[in-house]
């Protein structure tokens, strides 16, 4: 393929280009799929969680694009080996999307399994670093991908048991080349304190502030709204 480029060798520029076309080609996909997802929510009896699952993974179905034969593991609801072309270059990307049902609205919980990126905060008092269990280039059938994780974040209310959807927050979660515009020390940092509690031996958790990674670049965060009275969904891309 004309243009392949070693994932090792992409500049901090490049990998912010293939994030923001990734989250754009997500955006793209959940636009489509309309109301369809609200409905989904009120008439299934299922998990929210299970339910936020279905509904990305048949989004991300109808997505298409160039594919790489190869298999990938990973602790998220979708995964593909995929090519992803910009303009002036390609590169094998080893894409990530995971999928969050909950009340809030500013922030969603991450495992450390979902990053690529090392988490900076403090905690109690104490600066912590705890690192991303994802590569931020991972080789597959001897091929060098570079990761993207991407988050589709489902904000629900329940009423008169049903789930009713108000929000999808879509979000792109930088890759750890990153680190250092994005969360380079725990002072300047785009995460808050998660729910887990250590001396339960609970994995650690941390959230990811959609207001602290919007204030980075406001690309990274993006809404689609949907409104019961009219059954039309309403967003716009926000650069």
């Amino acid at each position: 393929m004309k243009h392949l480029r070693d994932p090792n060798k992409l500049t901090p520029e490049e990998i912010e280009a293939i994030e923001k076309q990734s989250l754009r080609s997500l955006y793209t996909a959940a636009f489509d799929f309309g109301f369809d997802a609200f409905d989904i929510f009120a008439q299934s009896s299922d998990d929210p969680k299970d339910i936020a699952e279905d509904i990305t993974r048949e989004m991300l179905d109808r997505l298409g694009g160039y594919q790489v034969q190869q298999r990938i593991l990973g602790n998220v609801d979708y995964r593909k080996a995929r090519y992803i072309i910009l303009s002036d270059f390609s590169v094998r990307q080893a894409l990530f999307v995971d999928s969050k049902a909950e009340k809030s609205t500013s922030s969603a919980t991450m495992q450390m399994s979902q990053l690529a990126l090392s988490v900076k905060q403090v905690r109690g008092g104490a600066e912590i670093e705890q690192s991303g269990d994802l590569p931020p280039v991972s080789a597959h059938g001897g091929q060098q991908f570079i990761t993207t994780t991407l988050l589709a974040h489902y904000h629900y209310e329940e009423e008169n048991n049903k789930y009713n959807l108000k929000q999808l927050t879509l979000a792109a979660v930088p890759n750890g080349i990153l680190q250092d515009r994005y969360n380079p020390n725990a002072h300047d940092t785009i995460w808050i304190v998660g729910r887990n509690a250590p001396t339960r031996g609970e994995d650690f958790r941390v959230r990811l502030s959609f207001h602290r990674l919007k204030l980075k670049a406001g690309w990274r965060i993006q809404t689609i709204n949907y409104d019961s009275m009219t059954r039309k969904i309403g967003s716009k891309w926000d650069d």
